[in-house]
């Protein structure tokens, strides 16, 4: 019989999400702001199918949270990141990431595409690229 240790588990889940590339760079976009998918893809010029699944391992983790608004689920660092060892590991990330061309280009690309999914809801506001 083998005995787990939650927070053991949940230490080495978070350190399997930021084992990826693209999961570090979404996590960058999302130090500068909270991003809809439609948002993280058109900042890293990635597809729709492949953010939401990268964002999805990141929410599993425990690093991001979600709120829906209409049709968006718009993502953000999760707000107990403050309160525990997870803030250090995003600090870390963040310095890591400060002299990386690719990491200033993609915040560079979030900030210049402005806001694509609106904070409230209106239907009327949705680009054709984004849901």
């Amino acid at each position: 019989m083998r005995i787990y240790n939650h927070s053991i588990e949940q230490t080495a889940d978070l350190m399997k999400a930021l084992a990826d590339e693209t999961r570090i760079r979404i996590l960058n976009l999302l130090i500068e702001r909270e991003c809809c998918v439609c948002e993280v893809t058109r900042a890293l010029s990635i597809s729709q199918t492949r953010a939401s699944r990268h964002m999805s391992q990141l929410h599993d983790a425990g690093l991001l949270e979600l709120r829906r608004q209409g049709l968006w689920t718009i993502y953000y660092l999760a707000p107990g990141i403050k309160t525990d060892y997870r803030e250090l590991i995003v600090k870390a990330v963040d310095n890591a990431l400060s002299s990386s061309q690719i990491a200033l280009t993609d915040r560079r690309r979030l900030i210049e595409n402005g806001r694509l999914c609106p904070s409230v809801y209106n239907p009327a506001s949705v680009p054709d690229n984004c849901a």
